[in-house]
């Protein structure tokens, strides 16, 4: 009988190379930017001041720091919900780095930005497995993306 990482192993390399994850459309609000301008304390006018935004802006109002595209990643990807991961055996998940990362458009507060990712490869690592996706942050309406990376992930059995 194969471990659940033997399981996790098989699975994630038949699925090398193909789109793994397509996620719901996440609106961004004022309130979303603003919490996130206070976790990181970066409240440049661009991102939190709707009424100068709106004046004095190139996109007219304001948008969402190019982070937070990144880091609405683990959000929007999906691979731990409520504390437990949604391959079976997985204890945990870590980031473990971004070998690229481009943020080619913005997105303006008032938009929707949803998740596709392709898993480009799957790599044993002592006591896991490391796992490697391409990762675009789209914006509903726009041809360019908001967020493009190389996104290394490690899954802990």
């Amino acid at each position: 009988m194969s471990t659940p990482r033997e399981k996790a192993l098989a699975l994630l390399q038949s699925s090398v190379g193909k789109e793994v994850r397509v996620s719901d459309w996440l609106d961004i609000t004022q309130q979303r930017v603003d919490a996130f301008a206070d976790a990181i304390d970066d409240h440049q006018w661009i991102h939190c001041d709707p009424a100068r935004a709106a004046k004095d802006s190139p996109y007219g109002g304001t948008i969402a720091h190019g982070y937070m595209t990144l880091a609405l990643y683990n959000k929007l990807r999906g691979l731990m919900m409520d504390d437990r991961s949604t391959m079976p055996g997985v204890r945990n998940v870590i980031n473990y780095g971004i070998n690229k990362l481009r943020f080619p458009s913005a997105v303006r507060v008032g938009a929707r930005m949803r998740a596709r990712v392709t898993l480009e490869a799957v790599e044993e690592v002592s006591g896991g497995l490391q796992i490697t996706e391409h990762y675009t942050a789209e914006v509903e309406g726009s041809t360019k993306p908001a967020c493009v990376a190389e996104v290394i992930m490690r899954m802990y059995f």
